[in-house]
């Protein structure tokens, strides 16, 4: 079963036949989790780097960087019992705007944001497809940890 999630939403499965989908990753980051010894998958779509307030951090976690990585990890090992040691870390997106007037430079911060939190959490990123003026798909599969990329450039 195809799971999309889209801007600020997260998914864990460990169902074989799920394929999980996000789109367009232009300045948001996705974090991709597999664990190969269980067929554990997990992916989150982030847009920025934290939250402005605590109200904000209730409503959308997955939004954030800051909070959204956390609770993705904690679901794959309290709920299906995944060991840390197993988890394999894959980043993408965080693209830089072409447009000369970006004074937000959202892309370059969500990664940093993101390197800083896994690095925090003791996770290693095994692969990084990050950066660039370019948007990214990514397909991910349960069965295999597989990931598909299809990129596009794009004008923002």
């Amino acid at each position: 079963m195809d799971r999309i999630i889209g801007i600020g939403e997260y998914v864990t499965t460990n169902a074989p036949q799920d394929v999980i989908k996000t789109y367009a990753l232009a300045s948001c980051v996705a974090v991709t989790i597999y664990n190969p010894v269980i067929h554990l998958a997990g992916m989150i779509h982030i847009a920025l780097p934290n939250p402005s307030d605590l109200q904000e951090t209730l409503r959308r976690p997955g939004y954030y960087a800051t909070t959204g990585i956390p609770i993705l990890v904690d679901q794959l090992c309290r709920k299906y019992g995944s060991q840390r040691k197993d988890l394999q870390v894959k980043i993408f997106g965080g693209a830089v705007s072409i447009r000369t007037d970006d004074y937000f430079n959202i892309g370059p911060k969500n990664i940093k944001a993101v390197r800083e939190i896994l690095l925090g959490m003791d996770l290693k990123i095994l692969d990084a497809y990050i950066g660039g003026e370019i948007s990214r798909s990514i397909t991910m599969s349960v069965r295999t940890g597989n990931i598909e990329v299809i990129t596009l450039p794009f004008n923002f």
